[in-house]
């Protein structure tokens, strides 16, 4: 395992594991409002580096992931709301305002964490992998590509707001109860949230930065530097960037459903198009490939935002719009490149993979 990965690694269980847990008794040094704040940048953390492996990775730039982040959010709330109607036999406030007398019955499986779960995992494979085989299929790539993406994600975002999508609408969804067995908002339920976001970005770093270093990471390489060369020498390419596309949805939609616990509350604001473009602009001022960068772009940005927002909030447009002009001019590969870090894990030259290594 690199320096760097060691480096990051250490970072984000520092930041991650062991921050929030100072905010149980008998320490109680971290303020709760402190670890929920850690627990959102911790969310984003794994969002960006979702973004990242197909950006630094394969070389394409999505402007919409924050529809698998929102499909992993509205998920969550599905269940939570399940788990608090359980609790108090009181339905939620948006139900009740179209008139509703009980859930949906295709809510009923969310009952089940383990269900819930799945679908975290299934539903934003399945969303990815139609929408992914249909542009990679027909070559879509660029900035044609991007454009897709976030006009895919600007489509759900008009869907939700209405207030027949059975999602809360405008309003959004809110009264979650508890967190296996916690109640939300207590100090128990935020570090916990909190320490489960920071595993999960540790894991995709260090599993994502090992995954780079394999053979299949050597393809995602190639395809990014040269894909008509590797289709030339014998490889369909489409399926190696249809799974990484799928597996980058995954984490996406992961990063969602640990953040609507600790907001409490979902609604189509997560899936403006800004925020997408907001994703991007982490990875590129950390630098993209290998996820580290991602990781320090996400913890760097938001951390500057949730400052601001309390202390200037007018300010924030102007200071990041000079970040990205700082970026864009004076470092085109963000900050792992002033740091001298290598962006991920050496790879050999294209040539190197030849027609016999196909699977």
């Amino acid at each position: 395992m690199s320096r760097e990965t060691l480096a990051g690694a250490a970072f984000l269980g520092l930041i991650g594991v062991v921050l929030p847990l100072l905010g149980l008794a008998p320490f109680a040094v971290t303020p709760i409002y402190i670890v929920n704040s850690v627990g959102q940048i911790l969310c984003f953390v794994l969002l960006a580096m979702s973004v990242d492996l197909m950006w630094g990775g394969v070389g394409v730039l999505s402007l919409g992931h924050g529809l698998y982040f929102a499909l992993g959010g509205y998920l969550m709330a599905m269940h939570l709301l399940r788990t608090a109607y359980a609790l108090t036999g009181v339905l939620p406030d948006f139900l009740n305002f179209m008139g509703q007398t009980a859930f949906p019955a295709w809510w009923r499986p969310f009952d089940s964490s383990l269900f819930t779960l799945f679908a975290l995992v299934a539903a934003p494979t399945l969303v990815a992998g139609v929408f992914g085989y249909v542009s990679f299929r027909s070559r879509v790539n660029g900035v044609y590509l991007s454009i897709i993406t976030q006009a895919l994600t600007y489509t759900a975002m008009l869907m939700m707001f209405r207030n027949n999508s059975g999602f809360g609408g405008n309003n959004g969804m809110t009264g979650f109860r508890e967190f296996f067995g916690l109640r939300i908002g207590g100090v128990a339920c935020g570090v916990l949230l909190a320490t489960l976001s920071g595993a999960a970005a540790l894991l995709a770093l260090t599993f994502g930065r090992l995954l780079l270093s394999t053979r299949y990471g050597r393809l995602l390489a190639a395809i990014r530097d040269d894909e008509p060369r590797l289709r030339f020498l014998g490889y369909e390419t489409l399926w190696i960037k249809l799974s990484a596309w799928c597996l980058s949805a995954v984490l996406a939609a992961l990063a969602g459903a640990l953040y609507v616990p600790q907001v409490g509350i979902i609604n189509p604001s997560l899936l403006d198009p800004a925020l997408s473009l907001e994703v991007a602009i982490w990875v590129a001022v950390g630098g993209r490939g290998g996820l580290l960068g991602a990781a320090i772009g996400a913890v760097l940005i938001n951390s500057v935002k949730f400052w601001l927002a309390a202390a200037a909030p007018a300010a924030w447009p102007f200071v990041l719009s000079g970040v990205v002009l700082l970026i864009a001019l004076a470092l085109p590969n963000g900050l792992l490149d002033a740091l001298g870090w290598r962006r991920g894990p050496k790879l050999p030259a294209l040539a190197g993979l030849s027609r016999k290594e196909a699977p």
